[in-house]
């Protein structure tokens, strides 16, 4: 099969680019906590992930122009420094032409039926693939994705059959040759539509790639913003989401979830997770698309819609399984990103459940609600309850405010030391709590899991180093102990344009016992398994972190107002041990690690099945953790009742978060914990 095409070179010329690399080139060096030398070590390394953003399956370069470009591997540094582009616009002008070449490639393969008996593996491992060194390894490797992405469409629709003959018994169920063709077609048009938004895609666009290539490889947190990038990400913070509600990530070639919005059409319809993958999108009733290839930017374009309308997503779980789920999207209100809490019964005493989803805080508007002040509402309604002791959940809580971090650690503790803030080239500060009270002085368990993050472990940390409350969750949290603020880049340049934004890493955080929470994050004190327990998610699994390091202790005093503290956590642990629930977590937990690592994907139909058919049995063995129950009953406190009376929408909410707490192993064994928790006496102080 041969194909030839044409190709016109376009030389970047727009000056704007010129100068953003330098505004770049010297904001990063002379702000940046951790200002990297910009050498050939540093060339390498740009030269690498800008290669892998654009190519990361391997399906367009060959190995010959990975050769080509290589001259320039140890010159980029060079390059930075003289505003030259010439490495870009080589590899920007190939990239082009391959894409160009890869339309006749997937519309000649898609012509004929593929082979479904025939014995044949994809290795979805794009790490250790190598790049095609001909034109014709090339065309094999567009052969195998599309030929699983038929695969897994002709699956579908012969699942499909079946249940409509189960509806229907007089149902003529179409042949598989059809279907066959149908699943080209669908694959076909998909492909189409991919290339078609490939197509809107500019100079501009992949060039602000490069920019964020360059920009994280100082930390993977400081990120460059361009003027369109910038504003979803102001409208992101603003609070207003439409869609479905889901933080969504690149993952290779996939579009990962990574966290749902709490009170979310998605957290709200249940059936989506973080980690899923998303496999294809469908509008309403019509033909779903598969997004595996795009670009996060534009996957999302398809999952996000206006208020009321349908999206249908094809997702792999954890497990290896499909489902197609149908969302209704809808206005993604800020009230469920709020504070809230549950009272809860149990042995006759009575326990409050505070769930905090993120710091937040309106730094322009300085009257409106805010994590401190809710915080402290809360807690006034709980005790009105006559709650004996607290449970705050922080899993999922990726952070926000400092300044809420350290007003909420000072509710449970005397005046003292919060957290140690690290500015580039000075010495730690000490935050404090200069404020006596207490707002709540009983027993205290936080619940923690690898995606608390950032202020969420300054909180953890600061009650862990206090013996305030007792830290239980996965392994360790998110690690994320930095620090980031958005810099206008338009106050360096004079040009008639916008040239966007950098998110920048500008502090570090420490613990006050000197600790920093970056990539240790903070260690449970009871760690229990969960299903992400051997997965690569934090901070350290991420490129080009920075360091963990300590600085000197801070001079603070130990709460130590606890009866049992240490008897409490060593009954825990020896609940967790023997428990067989936990026991299956942790099994199960062992066979995702597993099978993510499995990165065989067979082309056969019948081995395709029986892969499939052997997920789902594996995945049955497990069923009891998703049946898991306790007897225990959660509800609103008394303030929220008149709410939910008059809020549907609000009562749905509840119920739901209801019903998923008393289905939550973990917070029984947080409540476990602390209806064990006994305090000496002492005089208790209130804040005003």
């Amino acid at each position: 099969m041969g194909f030839s095409t044409s190709f016109k070179h376009v030389e970047n010329t727009n000056p704007k680019d010129k100068v953003l690399i330098t505004i770049l080139n010297y904001v990063l060096t002379q702000w940046h906590y951790h200002p990297q030398d910009i050498n050939d070590s540093f060339s390498n390394n740009l030269f690498n992930n800008f290669i892998e953003d654009l190519d990361p399956t391997k399906r367009y370069f060959l190995q010959a122009d990975i050769d080509e470009f290589s001259k320039y591997k140890n010159d980029l540094d060079d390059q930075i420094k003289k505003e030259d582009v010439s490495f870009f616009n080589l590899v920007f002008d190939r990239f082009s032409q391959r894409t160009e070449e890869s339309k006749l490639y997937y519309k000649e393969i898609l012509k004929n039926s593929f082979d479904f008996n025939a014995e044949d593996t994809l290795d979805v491992d794009y790490e250790t693939k190598l790049y095609a060194t001909s034109k014709s390894d090339l065309l094999l490797n567009w052969e195998k994705q599309l030929k699983f992405s038929t695969l897994s469409k002709l699956y579908d629709k012969l699942n499909d059959e079946e249940e409509k003959l189960k509806k229907d018994s007089a149902y003529k169920k179409k042949t598989i040759e059809t279907l066959e063709i149908e699943a080209r077609k669908s694959t076909l048009e998909n492909m189409d539509e991919y290339f078609m938004r490939l197509d809107e895609l500019n100079e501009t666009d992949w060039f602000s790639t490069y920019i964020n290539c360059i920009s994280k490889e100082f930390d993977p947190h400081t990120n460059y913003y361009d003027p369109e990038a910038k504003k979803g990400f102001d409208q992101d913070i603003s609070g207003k989401l439409e869609g479905i509600g889901a933080r969504l990530q690149k993952k290779n070639d996939y579009t990962k979830v990574s966290e749902l919005v709490s009170g979310g059409p998605a957290w709200k319809q249940g059936e989506l997770e973080a980690e899923d993958i998303i496999l294809k999108v469908g509008q309403g009733d019509e033909e779903p698309i598969s997004i595996v290839g795009m670009r996060l930017t534009d996957a999302i374009q398809y999952i996000k819609g206006k208020k009321g309308t349908k999206v249908k997503l094809t997702v792999k779980k954890v497990d290896g399984s499909t489902k197609v789920i149908s969302i209704i999207r809808d206005i993604v209100e800020l009230e469920e990103t709020f504070v809230k809490s549950s009272v809860v019964k149990k042995d006759n005493r009575t326990f409050g459940v505070i769930h905090l989803p993120k710091f937040y805080i309106d730094f322009d508007e300085k009257n409106y609600r805010n994590s401190t002040t809710d915080m402290v509402q809360e807690i006034e309604r709980l005790k009105k309850e006559n709650v004996e002791g607290l449970v705050l959940d922080l899993r999922n809580n990726g952070g926000g405010s400092l300044q809420t971090a350290i007003e909420i650690s000072g509710l449970f503790i005397n005046k003292g030391p919060i957290v140690q803030v690290k500015s580039r080239d000075k010495m730690a500060e000490v935050l404090k709590d200069d404020d006596p009270s207490i707002q709540w002085d009983g027993p205290l368990v936080v619940l923690v899991n690898e995606f608390s993050a950032s202020a969420s472990e300054i909180f953890a940390a600061a009650m862990q180093d206090y013996k305030r409350a007792v830290i239980i969750g996965g392994k360790q949290t998110y690690g994320k102990g930095t620090v980031q603020r958005v810099l206008d880049l338009n106050r360096y340049h004079n040009l008639n344009e916008d040239i966007g934004a950098l998110k920048m890493t500008i502090q570090k955080f420490y613990r006050i016992n000197g600790g920093s929470t970056q990539l240790e994050g903070v260690h449970s004190d009871i760690m229990l398994p969960d299903r992400f327990s051997y997965m690569e998610i934090g901070e350290r699994d991420l490129a080009n972190p920075l360091k963990y390091d300590k600085v000197p202790e801070a001079n603070y005093t130990l709460w130590n107002k606890y009866e049992n503290f240490n008897v409490a956590i060593n009954n825990s642990k020896k609940r967790v041990a023997s428990n067989t629930n936990f026991k299956l977590i942790d099994e199960n937990a062992k066979w995702l690690k597993k099978s993510q690592d499995d990165t065989l994907i067979y082309l056969s139909l019948d081995a395709y099945k029986k892969d499939i058919e052997n997920n789902k049995n594996e995945s049955s063995k497990f069923k009891s953790i998703r049946d898991f129950t306790t007897n225990l009953t959660f509800n609103s406190p008394l303030y929220e009742l008149p709410k939910i009376e008059s809020d549907k929408d609000l009562a749905d909410k509840r119920t739901a978060w209801h019903k998923n707490l008393k289905k939550d192993i973990y917070v029984d064994e947080a409540l476990n914990i602390l209806s064990e928790l006994k305090l000496k006496p002492q005089h208790h102080l209130v804040k005003n």
